[in-house]
């Protein structure tokens, strides 16, 4: 189970993000708004590398390349295939350091387009469509779950650790 406080880049620290020097200490779950467009899904990768670089996985790590893959790709199909006029998207990263994972989860608010129950067969000239079969490969596990009042949220595990 993950555990921590809730906070975004524009909400101060509060009493439970700070250390007893009173300074800022990094939650370990963050949760953020961005726009169902290109520029959002953007934002989101790169809010989520500045993320795990401020748990002490650096950039050229395999952990943070890892979980900016996969928010990149969730964040990507969600303005794609979830975007609803008038409605944004969501994401929440949650490092648990004693399981060694991070979980990624992109809510959005098409509760009727699913991702697939199967990945979908690619072909090795296609544009398209290895997506999820990156998420597959780079997470522990993933899936999807509604999201009330309307939407849906996809998730992912990705370790923190090289898989021994």
């Amino acid at each position: 189970m993950l555990t921590g406080t809730t906070t975004s880049d524009d909400e101060p620290p509060t009493a439970a993000d700070t250390a007893d020097t009173g300074a800022p200490t990094a939650p370990t779950v963050l949760t953020a708004p961005f726009a169902s467009s290109p520029r959002g899904a953007r934002f989101a990768r790169r809010l989520a590398v500045r993320w795990m670089e401020d748990r002490g996985y650096p950039p050229e790590s395999d952990a943070s390349g890892a979980v900016a893959l996969v928010v990149g790709e969730l964040t990507a199909n969600a303005v794609r295939h979830g975007h609803v006029p008038g409605h944004g998207c969501r994401i929440r990263l949650g490092l648990d350091e004693g399981a060694g994972l991070v979980r990624i989860e992109v809510c959005d608010a098409a509760a009727a387009k699913r991702p697939p129950a199967t990945l979908p067969p690619t072909c090795p000239d296609g544009e398209s469509g290895r997506g999820l079969l990156l998420v597959d490969v780079l997470a522990v596990r993933w899936g999807w779950t509604p999201r009330r009042p309307v939407g849906k949220t996809v998730w992912a595990e990705v370790p923190t650790e090289p898989a021994s």
